[in-house]
Order: C-alpha cells, then structure tokens, then sequence
C-alpha cells in the first residue's frame, strides 16, 4: 500500500465545502509565544490581541466532542471530560522516550497530555477533515512535533515505521471485524510493545457478545459489545501474549453530557428515561473495561 498516494489524496479532504470555511480560519490566527499548560484542561495563555477572535474560530469547529481546552479566555467544554478517562489511565503507562501511536486519536487532547511524558515521538491517525482541523487549531498555539495522520488503523502495518505503545480508546466497537482490527494493532508494534485498549463491555461469564440490531446507545455503528472473556479470546487469537484488565467504569453524566460546544444529544438522551441502567433499547447501559496488551516476538 502506497501511503503517501493515500495521504495526497485525502489532503484533498481539506477543500470540502464544510472544511475548507475552517481551513481558512486558520490563516487569520494571530502567531506568538504562548505558555502552555498540560493539566486536565490543555491550557493556553499569555497576550494576545484578539482572544474573542479565537473563540470566533473555535465555534465554528463545533461540534467539539473530546477535550477540555482553555485557550486563553475561551474555556471549550467539550462532550466528553477526556481528562477522566486519562487520569484513570496515567498509573498504567510510562511513555518516555517511548515511539507512541493514538488511534481515532479525534482531535488529539489525549496525545497534547502524552507530552508530559516525553516520548520519543507522537503520532495520531484518524481519518476524520474536522478532528483534523481541530488539531491544527490547538496545535497553533501548542506548536507541538505531533504528526497527525488522516489515515486509520487499517493503515497500522503499511507505516513507516512500528510503535512501542499504542492506544486504542473507544474504537473496537465501531469495527465489524473486531479480531481483525486487533490483528492490525498487532501489526503496529514493533516485536514487542504495548497496546493500551479500551471498549465497551457486558457482564457475564460466558464468552460471548452483545450484537445489537440496528443501534446501541443510539449509536449506529456499534456492531459487538462482548464479555470480557470473550474480550481476552479476540485479543490472544489476534496474537497478543498476556491480556491485563487495568480498570473498569459505567460512563455517567460527569464525564460525557450535553454542552455549549457540541450540536444535537448526549448521554442523557442514549439512556431509559425511566432507568438509567439500560439504554433507550433496552440494552445494559454503556460501560468500559481498559486492558493492556503485551506483545512479545520470540
């Protein structure tokens, strides 16, 4: 596979007619030397001459789905409260000097907190114009050496180059062929390293899965919620040494709602009005095991 043919043809993304309105946006950013915070909020600040232009800019992004970001006086309150998952996850993972890949990184919040670490290198793949264009707006000010990618794990194996860790947060279940998506992770690494994963899950004992019919939390493109044994057999068939379960959680109202900064529902509208353990289809409400993956070439 040719990614360079690939990466030429989806620059070509930029000029739709949604996107390119943004791309534009961009130029008219004032440039300088801003202090930059990495805490829960990926904080920007020091003087700047029109802050109420950068807002401007940020709204036209919307809908803005993974953050926070606070950009001098702007605060983008985003859907989801990305800071939650990433402090559950920061005991488990040490990245420094580390080649580390973020995939559906969206619009790299997760990879902007991944330089406190100080890895060897940072790259994001997601094929998505918007998320893409969000990173540029952040990354304007951050001025970081992050490589974004418009490509998506399929392209894992064909890369220039293999990871020493990779994450993988809230993707599987969006994959029809799960265990081929795994195998591709897989494939990304170099002959070892790590993936860390995470996905939603069932209670139970059995090794299986939930298949919902047409929507799951009234996501359409949820195709298998399984246990987590059933979890384990994907990810040994697909070639991993060891399956480590490092935390799981019920996703509440604190860390995914409805805000200023997105268009349209959240959790509050996926779940029974009536019981909140139970989506709006009558499946057990959306809950989230994270694991670590070793993979280890003899």
């Amino acid at each position: 596979m040719n990614l360079d043919t690939l990466r030429e043809e989806r620059l070509k993304w930029m000029q739709w007619k949604n996107i390119a309105p943004l791309r534009k946006a961009l130029e008219t950013l004032e440039d300088g030397a801003w202090n930059i915070e990495l805490g829960d909020a990926v904080a920007i600040s020091g003087d700047i001459k029109n802050s109420l232009h950068v807002e401007h800019v940020a709204k036209m992004m919307m809908p803005w789905r993974k953050g926070p970001f606070k950009l001098f006086e702007t605060y983008i309150d985003s859907e989801w409260r990305s800071n939650i998952k990433y402090n559950l996850l920061r005991k488990h993972f040490n990245l420094k000097d580390k080649r580390v890949a973020d995939i559906g990184c969206n619009n790299g919040y997760y990879l902007f907190r991944m330089q406190e670490d100080m890895p060897k290198s940072l790259v994001g793949f997601d094929p998505s114009p918007l998320y893409k264009t969000q990173f540029d707006f952040i990354n304007h000010f951050v001025k970081s050496d992050i490589v974004y990618e418009l490509l998506g794990v399929e392209h894992l194996e064909f890369y220039e180059e293999k990871f020493d860790t990779i994450f993988c947060l809230g993707v599987l279940y969006h994959r029809s062929d799960p265990v081929g998506m795994l195998k591709s992770l897989y494939k990304g690494l170099d002959h070892k390293g790590e993936v860390i994963l995470d996905t939603f899950y069932i209670e139970g004992e059995d090794e299986m899965c939930l298949c919902p019919l047409s929507s799951y939390s009234k996501i359409p493109n949820i195709y298998f919620v399984p246990t987590i044994k059933a979890l384990k057999n994907w990810c040994l068939r697909a070639g991993f040494n060891s399956f480590e379960i490092l935390e799981t959680s019920t996703t509440n109202s604190d860390e995914q709602r409805k805000t200023s900064w997105i268009e349209g529902q959240s959790l509050e509208d996926f779940l029974d009005k009536d019981d909140n353990t139970k989506t709006v289809e009558g499946y057990p409400a959306p809950a989230r095991v994270y694991v670590k993956l070793i993979k280890e070439s003899k």
